[in-house]
């Protein structure tokens, strides 16, 4: 069997990867009656999937596995950020759109308000695991210990005041000036960009809990929600939080770089570079396989894909492909994307999602 892969650049904030992967015929595993009929006339034949770039990798290989154990064209993967990813996946139906999103936390109702109004009216929502988010250092580093509400002082825009009910520009430039038991070193903190999964969860999971630890700040939240958000979730822009774009393999480089700085990104993406990087403890929880599954790890989350059902059975192989996913061999506890770094989620968990998805049942918000 030979194999071609494509491997071109999409734009989207930064340069990311997209893999493409067109096969000569295999033997289906597929029962006959399961096999997809060819595209019509003016439609793909292969499935297009945009979106997380956490997730990116775990779609990957399942695209790649797919394609070669089955009658369909590998799909072609694109990593866009959760944001881009939906935005172009609501944006209307018809070959011309993504068949698939992947994302790094849920969709949001104004997305799926975008998507309603675009004529994307059934959604099927796919919830395939969990992954952590660290923060980041160069191996040759002195390990981080830090906690929630330390992150929100270096990394907020603005900052509690010594007086109750005042904010202030955030005066600190080094880790000390936080703390004197954290590193005397320059906050230099790379992270993803608005566009993107990781960064939604981040400021929701992280400094939104780092910021509640201020009383009158998390009083905030029943009496002027807009404000509150406003202050827990706006990050620096005076150079101690740097965007470095959706691709999270160049800040494991700037991180092998620059043994001061830390970098915000996917659990899987730290056991992917073992090696050269590693986690700070959060709230004196590290990042590992199993804090991230049992929730002791304060900055988990659930990812997703969200399958365009008005493109199953015209676009060939969605099904199949949703079926692969969510199979034993891919998303168990021993399967091929645990060893990607993707957490699991229960046997019971599974056996819901697996039943919903397989009856091709609609999101409901």
């Amino acid at each position: 069997m030979h194999k071609h892969i494509l491997i071109a650049a999409l734009v989207f904030g930064c340069k990311q990867t997209e893999t493409s992967t067109t096969k000569s015929e295999a033997p289906a595993t597929t029962p006959p009656a399961a096999a997809a009929a060819p595209a019509p006339t003016g439609t793909r034949d292969y499935i297009n999937i945009v979106g997380s770039s956490t997730v990116y990798p775990f779609s990957t290989v399942v695209a790649e596995q797919f394609g070669k154990t089955s009658q369909f064209k590998s799909p072609k993967v694109e990593s866009t950020g959760s944001g881009g990813g939906l935005k172009l996946f609501c944006e209307g139906v018809g070959p011309k759109y993504p068949d698939v999103a992947n994302a790094s936390r849920r969709i949001k109702p104004s997305e799926v308000s975008d998507c309603q109004k675009n004529g994307v009216k059934d959604i099927v929502e796919v919830k395939i695991g969990y992954d952590g988010i660290v923060v980041a250092s160069n191996k040759k580093s002195k390990p981080l210990q830090v906690t929630l509400r330390q992150l929100w002082l270096a990394l907020a825009k603005q900052v509690a005041g010594t007086e109750a009910g005042k904010l202030v520009a955030n005066p600190n430039s080094k880790w000390s000036d936080i703390d004197k038991a954290l590193p005397a070193i320059k906050i230099e903190v790379l992270g993803p960009p608005p566009t993107s999964g990781t960064r939604d969860a981040f400021v929701e999971l992280a400094l939104e809990q780092g910021c509640s630890t201020f009383e009158w700040i998390k009083a905030l939240k029943a009496s002027d929600e807009k404000k509150f958000k406003e202050i827990c979730h706006t990050l620096r822009e005076d150079g101690a939080f740097i965007e470095a774009g959706e691709n999270d393999n160049l800040i494991v480089q700037k991180l092998e770089a620059n043994p001061s700085a830390f970098g915000i990104f996917g659990y899987s993406f730290l056991e992917q570079n073992a090696e050269k990087i590693q986690a700070a403890t959060i709230g004196g929880t590290p990042a590992t396989f199993d804090t991230i599954s049992n929730g002791s790890y304060p900055i988990s989350r659930p990812l997703f894909m969200y399958v365009k059902k008005a493109h199953i059975g015209v676009i060939p192989g969605i099904a199949e492909y949703l079926a692969e996913f969510t199979s034993p061999k891919a998303w168990g506890p021993e399967g091929y994307l645990a060893g990607k770094g993707m957490i699991p989620m229960s046997d019971a968990e599974r056996a819901t999602v697996k039943q919903s998805v397989t009856a091709l049942e609609p999101m409901k918000m």
